[in-house]
């Protein structure tokens, strides 16, 4: 070696000793042993900060960041992802052998996706065990007629399928969008080309019920162009066929377009090697413990393997098909419940072969802590707030962001200013745009995405507000076009003011509507969540759009007036200056809070 590689060498590996790779949340006392320093030394670089540590208290990045700067050494933060085994990892190109490609099949309510899942298994399953297939599994394996195998993921909506996406998960190869020839481009089926182009799915479109008499295919191609789907007719880069999961008209032709999508992608795993896959459901059943269903991504999961999946573990004590056969192996691409494990991990959590079952314990241990710690310690996702916190420590690359308005030219406007405010440090993307309603499926889509939503002058659904405060998703609702852009704006340059925060104290529901000569419209509610009080501010919202905001005029029980109500019980509200009250409305009220920012 000559003298200049070995100084190269050299360098690299000092480089190397001086970075420290670890994960957030771990003790002063463990930080304190990776740099080789005592303990005392880590407590006193704190004390110094103003920070007061115990040996044991777990630090976050930031500290840890500080730290381990003032000792000279560089941290890399390893996510628990990281942490885990690449899936490709390690394999030489001749070990590898094709697979077959995984196809998840998505689109709107009713325009025959089940259906069209239903002819493809009975058509292309072993004649005989048609019959004995049971439909809990969420994943199968067909042959087509030149026998060529797919797995399908039978999994309910795309909400499924970003759920898994939400957590890691790159399970799906293609998806097949199923779009109804008789109806049209339904929002849900644009939410699905948005998940499937977000996880950068390829996509073939499935135009069914051809065979009926008001199927207008070239109208959904239209309507698909309008949304910058141009299908392989019309001259773009995206697959389409006319199919009838009735008739089963055009299906094998489906089935060898994604053939030849899965031949593009060249799909290849090792099956020589300790099995990695993805937990795609786990029930527990009475009679056999935890059910686990897995899809192998490469290597070979044998009976007797011992397993991690998540914080789980445990020995694979008997495999079954989707046809309930049992299995001794499963290779790469192949569904298979797995009895055994100590509990029911989450869909999308990654599954892998350990070398002995103490290993196994103590990384489920240790992820339990982890997962404990986090949830107890850290926002999931990123909020206005928390930009300011990641652009200091450098992790801060993109702001997604979900555009929803009460009508289109709001929507256009404020999309069209956000995108403005890219830098060269952090650009803003603008995941969806919609009219209507805050959805549970948008508080989906930003927490596969690690997006905030911004609703102009409309309102989130009550599932899908409790749905956002589960998933820690930041909602924000504007009625001023400049705020929102300033807000952001803000945040990007890292100087967050103090700010009125809404917080919604109470929800009514209006049940009937009184009008009474001289005094106006009193809606007759109930209570559904938290306290009235007459001096709450109120919200008239109408199917997820805002009406009107103003203050109560009368609160009463009965003949009575009161000064609160509280949820579960009726009452009778006028409100100042608002008599267009209809029966279905929602009463929110809400109150002002000022919040100051922390970064």
């Amino acid at each position: 070696m000559r003298e200049e590689d070995r100084e190269a060498l050299r360098a690299q590996n000092e480089l190397d000793a001086k970075t420290l790779k670890l994960t957030e949340f771990i003790s002063a006392n463990d930080l304190a042993s990776l740099m080789d320093v005592n303990v005392n030394e880590v407590i006193k670089v704190c004390l110094g900060m103003g920070m007061f540590v115990s040996i044991n208290q777990r630090l976050d990045a930031e500290a840890i960041t500080v730290i381990a700067d003032e000792f000279g050494f560089d941290v890399e933060f390893l996510s628990a992802e990281e942490e885990e085994i690449d899936v490709d990892a390690g394999d030489s190109e001749e070990d590898l052998k094709p697979r077959a490609p995984i196809v998840t099949i998505m689109g709107h309510v009713d325009h025959g996706k089940t259906s069209l899942l239903d002819y493809i298994r009975n058509a292309n399953v072993a004649k005989g065990e048609a019959g004995g297939i049971t439909q809990h599994i969420g994943a199968y394996e067909v042959k087509t007629k030149n026998g060529a195998p797919i797995t399908f993921l039978d999994t309910p909506g795309h909400e499924a399928f970003t759920a898994m996406r939400a957590r890691g998960a790159k399970v799906t190869d293609i998806a097949i969008i199923v779009v109804a020839a008789d109806d049209s481009v339904m929002p849900q089926t644009k939410e699905a080309i948005n998940h499937a182009q977000a996880a950068g799915v390829p996509i073939i479109i499935a135009l069914n019920k051809i065979d009926k008499p008001a199927a207008n295919p070239e109208k959904i191609r239209e309507e698909l162009s309008q949304i910058n789907i141009l299908v392989e007719e019309w001259g773009g880069k995206y697959q389409s066929q006319e199919v009838s999961a009735k008739s089963g008209l055009g299906i094998e032709e489906l089935l060898e377009k994604v053939l030849l999508e899965a031949e593009l992608l060249e799909l290849k795993a090792n099956p020589d090697r300790g099995a990695i896959g993805t937990v795609i459901e786990a029930s527990l059943d009475k009679g056999r413990g935890y059910v686990t269903t897995v899809l192998v991504q490469t290597g070979t999961l044998q009976v007797g393997d011992v397993v991690l999946a998540g914080p789980h573990y445990g020995r694979v004590k008997a495999m079954t098909d989707h046809r309930m056969k049992k299995m001794k192996s499963a290779g790469p691409a192949t569904p298979v419940q797995v009895l055994g494990l100590t509990g029911a991990p989450q869909a999308g959590d990654r599954i892998q072969v350990m070398e002995t079952e103490r290993e196994a314990r103590e990384l489920a241990t240790q992820r339990l802590q982890l997962a404990r710690e986090q949830s107890i310690r850290t926002k999931k996702h990123i909020t206005l707030d928390e930009i300011g916190r990641r652009l200091a420590i450098g992790s801060f690359k993109e702001l997604n962001i979900l555009v929803k308005g009460d009508v289109d030219g709001s929507v256009e406007a404020l999309s069209d200013s956000l995108l403005k405010l890219s830098t060269p440090e952090v650009k803003v993307n603008i995941l969806s745009k919609g009219v209507g309603a805050i959805s549970e499926s948008d508080v989906l889509l930003a927490s596969a995405s690690d997006a905030i939503i911004i609703g102009f002058q409309v309102r989130p659904s009550q599932s899908a507000r409790k749905l956002a405060e589960q998933e820690q998703i930041d909602v924000r609702l504007y009625s001023i076009i400049y705020n929102a852009i300033n807000e952001v704006k803000d945040a990007m340059e890292g100087m967050l003011a103090p700010t009125v925060q809404e917080v919604v104290v109470a929800n009514a529901e209006v049940r009937m509507v009184f009008n009474i000569t001289k005094v106006g419209t009193i809606a007759g509610c109930m209570m559904t969540e938290g306290t009235l009080t007459r001096k709450t501010k109120v919200r008239v919202v109408r199917d997820g759009i805002v009406q009107y905001t103003g203050d109560i005029q009368d609160l009463k029980r009965f003949k009575d007036d009161v000064s609160e109500v509280r949820q579960g019980y009726e009452c009778g509200i006028s409100i100042k200056g608002f008599n267009d009250l209809q029966e279905g409305d929602n009463i929110e009220g809400f109150e002002e809070k000022e919040i100051k920012r922390t970064l």
